[in-house]
C-alpha cells in the first residue's frame, strides 16, 4: 500500500504540469455539471413556492350550520393529502374581496347584502399537489352535502406539473452530456500521462508485473486528481454563487448546495478521476 502511494505521488512530482491540467480540466468539467445542478436546484426551489399556492376553496351552501362545518372540517383534515382547513365566513370573504380586488372596493361597499358565501380553504401536503392528486380531494369534497361549489385552478395546476416535468427532464438530460463530456475530457488527459510512461509501463511487464499491480498507481492518481478536481470546483461554484448573489438583487435568494450534495459532488470526480483511468489504462495495456 505503500508503494502505491508513493509511485501515485511521484506521478505528480515527474509531470507536474500534466498534473495541474488534469486537476484544472477536472474541476471546470465538474464545474460546468455542478453550475446546472445549481441552476436545478434554484429552479426546483422556485417551482416548490408555486406550489405552496396550490389550494382548494370550497364554497358552502347558505344556511349550513356551523356544527355541520366543524366535522366536516374535521374529516377533511384527515385526508392524508391535506394540511390544512381553514374555515372563512361570510363576512371574512367580503372583507377579503374588497382588500384583494380594489376596482370592486366601492360596488362592495355599497351593497346591502353580502353575495359571497362562506368556504373552507384547503391546502394540500408537499407531495400532493399535482393535478391529480388535487383532482382527487377536490372529487371527495364534491360528495358532502353542504358543497355547493368547488374550485382549484385546474389549468393553472396542469400548467404547474408540466413545467415541473419538462424542467426535470431537461435537467436529466444536460446534466448527462456534461457528465459525459467531462469523463472524454478526463479520460483525455489521463491517457496522456498513460501514455508518457509507457516505456515505464512496458518495462513492468517484462519483469512480470501483473496487470492489478501496473493499474494500481493510475487508479489511485486518478482518484486524486478527482478528488482535487471536485474540491476545486466547489470553490469554483460558490464563488460564482456568491458573486451572483451579492451583486444581482433579483438573484439575492439562491440556495446553495447542502453538506450532503457537496459530499455526492466530490465523490463524482473521485469516480470520474478512477474510471478515466481505469479506461485509458485498460485500454494502453491490451495494446502492450
Amino acid at each position: 500500500m505503500r508503494l502505491l502511494f508513493r509511485e501515485a505521488f511521484l506521478a505528480f512530482r515527474r509531470a507536474p504540469l500534466l498534473s495541474t491540467l488534469s486537476i484544472t480540466t477536472i474541476a471546470f468539467s465538474l464545474f460546468a455539471v455542478g453550475l446546472f445542478g445549481l441552476v436545478a436546484i434554484n429552479m426546483r426551489q422556485a417551482l416548490r413556492g408555486l406550489e405552496t399556492r396550490v389550494e382548494i376553496v370550497a364554497f358552502i351552501l347558505n344556511g349550513t350550520p356551523l356544527e355541520t362545518i366543524t366535522l366536516a372540517a374535521d374529516d377533511i383534515s384527515s385526508f392524508p393529502e391535506v394540511f390544512s382547513v381553514g374555515y372563512v365566513n361570510e363576512d371574512s370573504a367580503l372583507a377579503q374581496a374588497q382588500a384583494e380586488l380594489e376596482e370592486f372596493r366601492d360596488a362592495y361597499r355599497d351593497l346591502e347584502v353580502n353575495p359571497l358565501p362562506a368556504s373552507l380553504e384547503i391546502r394540500l401536503k408537499e407531495g400532493s399537489r399535482d393535478a391529480e392528486s388535487v383532482s382527487a380531494v377536490a372529487e371527495r369534497l364534491e360528495s358532502f352535502g353542504f358543497i355547493d361549489d368547488v374550485r382549484f385552478g385546474r389549468e393553472w395546476i396542469e400548467r404547474l406539473d408540466r413545467l415541473r416535468n419538462v424542467a426535470g427532464l431537461v435537467g436529466l438530460v444536460i446534466g448527462l452530456a456534461f457528465a459525459v463530456v467531462a469523463v472524454i475530457i478526463i479520460g483525455t488527459t489521463i491517457r496522456m500521462t498513460v501514455l508518457q510512461r509507457a516505456r515505464e509501463i512496458a518495462i513492468m511487464r517484462l519483469v512480470g508485473a501483473t496487470n492489478g499491480f501496473i493499474r494500481g498507481p493510475f487508479l489511485l492518481e486518478g482518484a486524486i486528481k478527482g478528488l482535487l478536481g471536485g474540491l476545486l470546483s466547489i470553490l469554483l461554484i460558490y464563488a460564482g454563487y456568491r458573486l451572483f448573489g451579492r451583486n444581482t438583487p433579483m438573484l439575492s435568494g439562491l440556495v446553495f448546495f447542502e453538506t450532503p450534495q457537496l459530499l455526492v459532488g466530490i465523490l463524482f470526480g473521485v469516480a470520474l478521476g478512477l474510471g478515466g483511468s481505469l479506461v485509458s489504462v485498460g485500454r494502453h495495456l491490451r495494446n502492450v
